[in-house]
Protein backbone atom coordinates (compact mmCIF):
# COMPACT_ATOMS: atom_id res chain seq x y z
CA UNK A 1 0.00 0.00 0.00
CA UNK A 2 1.52 3.43 -0.84
CA UNK A 3 0.63 7.00 0.46
CA UNK A 4 -2.68 6.90 1.97
CA UNK A 5 -4.77 9.64 1.06
CA UNK A 6 -6.96 11.80 3.97
CA UNK A 7 -10.32 10.31 4.27
CA UNK A 8 -11.58 14.06 3.86
CA UNK A 9 -10.07 13.46 0.63
CA UNK A 10 -12.45 10.90 -0.47
CA UNK A 11 -15.42 13.78 0.22
CA UNK A 12 -18.68 13.21 1.64
CA UNK A 13 -20.18 10.36 -0.78
CA UNK A 14 -17.82 7.57 -0.37
CA UNK A 15 -18.57 4.40 -1.84
CA UNK A 16 -16.91 1.03 -0.51
CA UNK A 17 -16.65 -1.87 -2.94
CA UNK A 18 -14.78 -5.82 -2.62
CA UNK A 19 -14.88 -8.90 -1.98
CA UNK A 20 -17.60 -10.67 0.11
CA UNK A 21 -16.45 -10.82 4.01
CA UNK A 22 -13.82 -8.06 3.22
CA UNK A 23 -14.71 -5.60 6.02
CA UNK A 24 -16.59 -3.21 3.73
CA UNK A 25 -19.56 -3.05 6.64
CA UNK A 26 -17.48 -2.11 9.62
CA UNK A 27 -15.65 -0.06 7.63
CA UNK A 28 -18.56 1.77 6.38
CA UNK A 29 -19.64 2.55 9.67
CA UNK A 30 -16.59 2.99 11.22
CA UNK A 31 -15.89 6.11 8.40
CA UNK A 32 -20.07 7.11 9.38
CA UNK A 33 -18.83 7.31 12.81
CA UNK A 34 -15.98 9.73 12.08
CA UNK A 35 -17.69 12.01 9.81
CA UNK A 36 -21.02 11.96 10.63
CA UNK A 37 -22.53 10.77 7.79
CA UNK A 38 -25.30 7.82 7.42
CA UNK A 39 -23.15 4.33 6.79
CA UNK A 40 -25.59 2.93 4.12
CA UNK A 41 -25.27 -0.76 3.73
CA UNK A 42 -26.61 -2.08 0.28
CA UNK A 43 -26.82 -5.49 1.47
CA UNK A 44 -30.06 -3.79 3.58
CA UNK A 45 -31.20 -2.07 0.58
CA UNK A 46 -31.22 -5.12 -1.30
CA UNK A 47 -32.63 -8.11 1.68
CA UNK A 48 -36.05 -8.06 3.71
CA UNK A 49 -35.63 -7.17 7.12
CA UNK A 50 -36.38 -10.14 9.66
CA UNK A 51 -35.63 -13.15 7.06
CA UNK A 52 -33.20 -15.00 6.44
CA UNK A 53 -31.34 -13.12 3.51
CA UNK A 54 -34.26 -12.89 1.59
CA UNK A 55 -33.77 -10.37 -1.56
CA UNK A 56 -36.83 -7.67 -1.57
CA UNK A 57 -38.43 -7.44 -5.08
CA UNK A 58 -36.15 -5.33 -7.63
CA UNK A 59 -37.76 -2.60 -8.20
CA UNK A 60 -37.91 -2.02 -4.45
CA UNK A 61 -34.43 -2.34 -3.76
CA UNK A 62 -33.56 0.04 -7.26
CA UNK A 63 -35.93 2.48 -5.73
CA UNK A 64 -34.13 2.44 -2.22
CA UNK A 65 -30.88 2.26 -3.64
CA UNK A 66 -31.73 5.21 -5.77
CA UNK A 67 -33.04 7.32 -2.69
CA UNK A 68 -30.13 6.58 -0.90
CA UNK A 69 -27.23 8.09 -3.37
CA UNK A 70 -29.39 11.04 -3.72
CA UNK A 71 -28.72 11.99 -0.05
CA UNK A 72 -26.08 14.98 0.44
CA UNK A 73 -23.76 12.58 2.33
CA UNK A 74 -22.60 9.11 2.71
CA UNK A 75 -20.55 6.25 3.10
CA UNK A 76 -22.25 3.29 1.56
CA UNK A 77 -20.56 -0.46 1.48
CA UNK A 78 -21.39 -3.08 -1.03
CA UNK A 79 -21.67 -3.82 -4.68
CA UNK A 80 -25.00 -4.70 -6.50
CA UNK A 81 -23.25 -4.51 -9.90
CA UNK A 82 -26.49 -3.33 -11.59
CA UNK A 83 -26.35 -0.43 -9.54
CA UNK A 84 -23.01 0.57 -9.49
CA UNK A 85 -22.59 2.84 -12.32
CA UNK A 86 -25.37 4.81 -10.96
CA UNK A 87 -23.27 4.71 -7.23
CA UNK A 88 -20.26 5.75 -8.67
CA UNK A 89 -21.65 8.65 -10.92
CA UNK A 90 -22.95 9.86 -7.37
CA UNK A 91 -19.83 9.30 -5.33
CA UNK A 92 -17.13 11.38 -4.29
CA UNK A 93 -14.52 8.77 -3.70
CA UNK A 94 -14.17 5.23 -3.44
CA UNK A 95 -12.61 2.56 -1.21
CA UNK A 96 -11.67 -1.21 -2.36
CA UNK A 97 -11.51 -4.17 -0.21
CA UNK A 98 -9.90 -7.30 -0.80
CA UNK A 99 -8.47 -10.09 1.32
CA UNK A 100 -7.49 -13.84 1.39
CA UNK A 101 -10.15 -16.12 0.47
CA UNK A 102 -9.11 -18.45 3.71
CA UNK A 103 -9.39 -15.20 5.54
CA UNK A 104 -12.88 -14.05 4.29
CA UNK A 105 -14.41 -17.46 4.61
CA UNK A 106 -13.13 -17.43 8.01
CA UNK A 107 -15.06 -14.25 8.84
CA UNK A 108 -18.07 -15.80 6.93
CA UNK A 109 -18.78 -18.57 9.76
CA UNK A 110 -17.32 -15.79 12.67
CA UNK A 111 -20.05 -13.32 11.99
CA UNK A 112 -23.02 -16.16 11.02
CA UNK A 113 -22.20 -18.01 14.31
CA UNK A 114 -20.77 -15.92 16.83
CA UNK A 115 -21.36 -12.25 15.73
CA UNK A 116 -25.23 -12.07 15.46
CA UNK A 117 -24.88 -8.58 15.51
CA UNK A 118 -22.53 -7.13 12.96
CA UNK A 119 -22.30 -3.90 10.69
CA UNK A 120 -24.88 -4.77 7.73
CA UNK A 121 -26.55 -7.33 9.34
CA UNK A 122 -30.38 -7.20 8.61
CA UNK A 123 -32.78 -6.35 11.36
CA UNK A 124 -34.17 -9.01 13.25
CA UNK A 125 -30.59 -11.53 12.98
CA UNK A 126 -32.21 -14.80 11.28
CA UNK A 127 -28.51 -15.34 9.57
CA UNK A 128 -27.80 -19.11 8.77
CA UNK A 129 -24.82 -20.51 7.42
CA UNK A 130 -25.75 -21.14 3.43
CA UNK A 131 -23.81 -22.98 0.93
CA UNK A 132 -24.70 -20.96 -1.65
CA UNK A 133 -22.80 -18.10 0.49
CA UNK A 134 -19.63 -20.14 0.63
CA UNK A 135 -20.26 -20.70 -3.12
CA UNK A 136 -20.63 -17.37 -4.04
CA UNK A 137 -17.44 -16.44 -2.00
CA UNK A 138 -15.54 -18.97 -3.94
CA UNK A 139 -17.11 -17.71 -7.20
CA UNK A 140 -16.24 -13.65 -6.86
CA UNK A 141 -13.01 -14.67 -5.17
CA UNK A 142 -11.66 -12.69 -8.01
CA UNK A 143 -13.24 -10.08 -8.36
CA UNK A 144 -11.24 -7.13 -6.94
CA UNK A 145 -9.54 -7.11 -10.07
CA UNK A 146 -13.11 -5.56 -11.99
CA UNK A 147 -14.40 -3.51 -9.03
CA UNK A 148 -10.60 -1.95 -9.07
CA UNK A 149 -10.90 -1.19 -12.80
CA UNK A 150 -14.09 0.70 -12.19
CA UNK A 151 -12.55 2.54 -9.55
CA UNK A 152 -9.59 3.57 -11.35
CA UNK A 153 -11.85 4.65 -14.75
CA UNK A 154 -14.28 6.56 -12.69
CA UNK A 155 -11.51 9.26 -11.89
CA UNK A 156 -13.07 9.47 -8.43
CA UNK A 157 -9.96 9.54 -5.30
CA UNK A 158 -9.49 6.01 -5.10
CA UNK A 159 -7.85 4.13 -2.08
CA UNK A 160 -7.63 -0.04 -1.98
CA UNK A 161 -6.42 -2.26 0.49
CA UNK A 162 -5.95 -5.93 -0.29
CA UNK A 163 -5.43 -7.32 3.06
CA UNK A 164 -6.43 -7.16 6.88
CA UNK A 165 -2.86 -5.52 7.67
CA UNK A 166 -3.80 -3.41 4.71
CA UNK A 167 -7.59 -2.61 6.18
CA UNK A 168 -5.85 -2.65 9.45
CA UNK A 169 -3.23 0.85 8.23
CA UNK A 170 -6.63 2.47 6.94
CA UNK A 171 -8.24 2.33 10.57
CA UNK A 172 -4.95 3.52 11.56
CA UNK A 173 -3.80 6.32 9.57
CA UNK A 174 -7.52 7.73 9.60
CA UNK A 175 -7.88 7.05 12.99
CA UNK A 176 -11.42 5.03 12.60
CA UNK A 177 -13.12 2.97 15.50
CA UNK A 178 -14.51 -0.71 14.77
CA UNK A 179 -17.34 -1.27 16.60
Amino acid sequence: MNQLPSLASLGRRIMIMGTTNAGKSTLGNAIGHKLGIPAVHADVLYHQPNTDWEPRPKAEFLALHAAAIQETEWVMDGNYSSTLPERLARATGVILLDDDMLTRTRRYFWRTLIQKQRAGGLEGNQDSLKWSMLHWIWHTRNSAAKYRQMAIESGLPFVAAYSSRELNALYATWNLKRG
